[in-house]
């Protein structure tokens, strides 16, 4: 046998045992990645009520009570959080990870910020299920007790059925939604701000964070342009009005100066107060935040290309800030 016949044996064996060992890592993570969001879907949840430090009535924010340790407690430690939990979320729609994870279940994904006609269609795909099925799970979760489109459905991942109905769906939702939120916001908290309030903040706050810490700090500068009859002036509400124009091709678009203009009761540079419902679906972080924003003396800020904060007191400064940033600023 000729050394070069040996050679070409040799890296055809290599290659039979690296594709062996690729595809049994590949398995291990689909299985164990499926037993992560199958744990964080049926792990009892205790039911403690949502920390509240605002005061819209008195134009107020006290000092913080129990929300680092309630973060620490129901969110940090949620174990969706994990690198597992977030391949089987990237691979959702991946109908080959699906099949060797399970051929009889099927994992859904809620990413938070969504909007819920995004929701519909992964969840559609994911489950095939046609456009008669999905206008059902449409009408079902309109029916809810904010009259809202968005801001209800709670982000996460769930393992169901491959042959879910929408009815499957939309009761496991509604459930976690009860679980995760409706219960721990009691009349103690609703004496402060209702619900569905909160929602509308939590969904501005989620599309304009980056992160727990983040969405506390834009929390700080909402809520006092609120206290002072300011217009919010929020990028993420312009991005929803405009995505409602039915030839907008994408759900979330880039700003454009003019957009400031749109009329739309979503416009909250040309309308003061809050929009009339949620532009998205919030996570129970943003909840957490809109409750408990971070106390500042800022009205204005914005984020640099990486994600870095900038907060301002007065407009000048901001000015100033935004030219330092990007060389321009208005």
């Amino acid at each position: 046998m000729s050394y070069g016949n040996t050679l070409l044996k040799r890296i055809a064996v290599y290659g039979l045992v690296a594709a062996i060992v690729g595809v049994s890592i590949s398995a291990l993570i689909v299985i164990e990645s499926k037993q992560q969001v199958y744990k964080a879907t049926s792990a009892p949840i205790s039911v403690t009520p949502f920390p509240v430090s605002v005061d819209p009535s008195n134009a107020t924010i006290t000092a913080p009570f129990m929300v680092e340790e309630f973060y620490s407690e129901y969110i940090a430690s949620d174990t969706s959080n994990s690198w597992l939990s977030k391949v089987a979320a990237v691979l959702q729609t991946n109908q080959i990870y699906q099949q060797l994870a399970s051929p009889v279940s099927r994992i859904i994904v809620v990413w938070p910020g969504e909007r819920s006609e995004e929701v519909t269609k992964n969840i559609g795909d994911v489950l095939r299920w046609d456009a008669s099925q999905r206008a059902e799970f449409v009408t079902l979760m309109d029916a809810n007790e904010f009259d809202f489109s968005q801001g209800f459905i709670p982000p996460g991942k769930f393992v169901t059925h491959r042959s879910a109905s929408p009815a499957d769906i939309a009761d496991l939702l509604k459930e976690e939604f009860k679980t995760t939120v409706s219960d721990r916001y009691t009349d103690e908290v609703a004496a402060y701000i209702t619900l569905d309030e909160t929602l509308v903040i939590a969904s501005l706050i989620e599309r304009e964070a980056r992160d727990f810490e983040n969405m506390r700090e834009v929390s700080g500068v909402i809520w006092n342009r609120i206290f002072i009859d300011m217009p919010l002036q929020l990028d993420a509400s312009l991005q929803y009005a405009k995505a409602n124009n039915p030839y907008e091709p994408n759900w979330w678009p880039a700003v454009r100066p003019a957009d400031k203009f749109i009329d739309s009761p979503f416009n909250t540079y040309q309308n003061k107060g809050l929009p009339p419902e949620p532009i998205a679906n919030p996570s129970v972080d943003a909840i957490v935040a809109a409750l408990n924003p971070y106390t500042t003396e800022c009205v204005y800020y914005f984020h640099s290309r990486t994600r870095e904060y900038y907060c301002s007191v007065t407009y000048e400064e901001h000015v100033r800030k935004l030219q330092e940033v990007y060389g321009t600023g208005s």
